[in-house]
């Protein structure tokens, strides 16, 4: 497997913490976003100047984006510009045809996929790996069209034989939590990693002794002070737009990524299991 960490793309992550930044690191944040190109040759003074902000916030949005210091974050972007991302075709417009318009999705969708890989820490992903395959018991929360993905992940992962459930409703989830020990694994996901029902119930199951990871776009949100691993997705949603399907994609695609690592490792565990269930359901069919 490749070293997935080493392709964490700069530009990404501060979209994936801009919620968290103070204003004077945001102004930092705008300028680079702007024009990343024209940003590679600024010194940090340049930048500073560009931006309106004191010296200091420049190396305190590049430590919040688990860079060493301004030449580190710079090198990052010069790396990233060198192995651009497929362009999205533009944002629809009302006068795009249908051909146009199932062509921009489509490309916004890809772009989704590519970021949310872009973003995929290989470390993360092992601890994950290694805490659901050593589980007594799996839990997925969410709620609302996250809770949707929930139950997705449910299916997928009692199709290889876990032992797993997955909540939509607060009071259940915050009793689940309670009950949740050690040995137990609760998956988290949610689009802004900020919904206060799902931090509250990862709050107790923290507490309880739960292995906790959550499946975010957001890295600087409250569920992710919780989880001992984080899978990030990148989708732009704005609070009109709550459940948009290139946010789900994201969801999916990781936890598909998660899945199917997890049934290599254990091969002749997960075949058996896969072909109980097939043959469990076989007779609802025509």
């Amino acid at each position: 497997m490749n070293k997935m960490s080493e392709l964490n793309n700069s530009l990404l992550m501060i979209n994936s913490i801009y919620s968290s930044l103070t204003k004077s690191e945001k102004k930092v944040a705008d300028t680079v976003l702007k024009d990343p190109e024209a940003a590679v040759f600024f010194t940090i003074t340049d930048l500073a100047e560009k931006a309106d902000v004191g010296e200091t916030s420049v190396i305190r949005l590049c430590r919040k984006l688990g860079f060493k210091g301004y030449q580190e974050f710079k090198l990052s972007i010069v790396q990233d510009l060198a192995t651009p991302a497929e362009q999205i075709h533009g944002e629809i417009e009302e006068n795009d045809n249908t051909e146009t318009v199932a062509k921009k999705i489509t490309s916004q969708n890809t772009q989704a996929l590519n970021n949310a890989l872009s973003l995929l820490n290989e470390q993360h992903l092992v601890k994950i790996v290694d805490a659901m395959i050593a589980a007594d018991s799996i839990f997925f929360y969410g709620v609302g069209s996250s809770g949707v993905t929930a139950m997705d992940a449910k299916y997928r992962f009692m199709r290889l034989g876990f032992q797993v459930d997955a909540i939509m409703d607060s009071h259940m989830m915050a009793m689940n939590a309670s009950l949740a020990g050690k040995n137990d694994v609760v998956g988290v996901i949610s689009t802004s990693g900020s919904t206060k029902d799902v931090v509250d119930a990862v709050t107790i199951a923290k507490a309880s002794g739960a292995f906790i990871f959550c499946i975010t776009n957001h890295a600087k949100s409250p569920v992710t002070q919780q989880a001992d691993a984080v899978l990030l997705g990148t989708s732009r949603e704005t609070p009109l737009q709550g459940g948009a399907f290139s946010s789900k994609l994201s969801q999916i695609h990781l936890l598909d990524i998660l899945s199917t690592v997890i049934a290599l490792r254990q091969k002749d565990k997960t075949y058996a299991a896969l072909e109980k269930t097939a043959k469990a359901v076989s007779d609802k069919l025509y």
